[in-house]
């Protein structure tokens, strides 16, 4: 949530008086928190939906896509020993987000049936 209140901070006009500020800064995170559980609350499968996200995405981001960006940057100069290195981590990755990503959904059709 720190990236959103601080885009959000950004957008109020530069205040010189360090109180006011802090207090804008307040409200706008207790509102996000506010907002968040209030989904949470109404959303009934929120926390598998955000684990199903999260280990698609954090696999993908953190794992996956550096790997192949540097291989693609470095190109034809990458010696076997990277070239293996980076293939592993993107295989361990791909596992994991297939793993994660099929436990997720697999918990949420199990909750969904039990309804």
């Amino acid at each position: 949530m720190t990236p959103v209140a601080l885009s959000l901070e950004e957008l109020l006009p530069d205040k010189t008086d360090s109180r006011e500020a802090r207090a804008y800064s307040l409200l706008i995170r207790t509102g996000l928190v506010l907002s968040t559980v209030g989904v949470a609350i109404l959303i009934p499968f929120f926390g598998l939906v955000m684990a199903f996200i999260g280990a698609f995405l954090s696999m993908t981001v953190s794992l996956i896509l550096p790997c192949m960006c540097y291989l693609r940057i470095i190109g034809d100069s990458a010696t076997i020993s990277q070239r293996l290195l980076c293939g592993f981590i993107i295989m361990v990755g791909l596992l994991c987000a297939f793993g994660g990503t099929y436990s997720s959904v697999a918990e949420i059709v199990r909750s969904y049936l039990e309804m």
